[in-house]
């Protein structure tokens, strides 16, 4: 997630990256936005994502208004 990284998209997402692959990803579906990447490492970003929602939309409006978002674990 980056600061202000909301003119292209207009809602909440994150931006992933896997061995040469990039996506954005919608925090609210999970689906790609933009780009490509793999169908299993999908599945586990979508994952990740439903398991930290609301952490997600708390980082979204920090970095939306300039603030650093706070670090979420990754997957384990």
């Amino acid at each position: 997630m980056f600061n202000r990284d909301n003119r292209r998209y207009h809602l909440a997402h994150i931006n992933g990256r896997y061995q040469g692959y990039g996506a954005a990803v919608a925090t609210e579906d999970g689906n790609i936005l933009d780009e490509t990447f793999p169908a299993k490492q999908l599945k586990m970003v979508q994952a990740w994502i439903e398991t930290h929602k609301e952490e997600l939309y708390v980082d979204w409006e920090l970095a939306v208004n300039g603030d650093a978002p706070f670090r979420i674990a990754p997957l384990q």
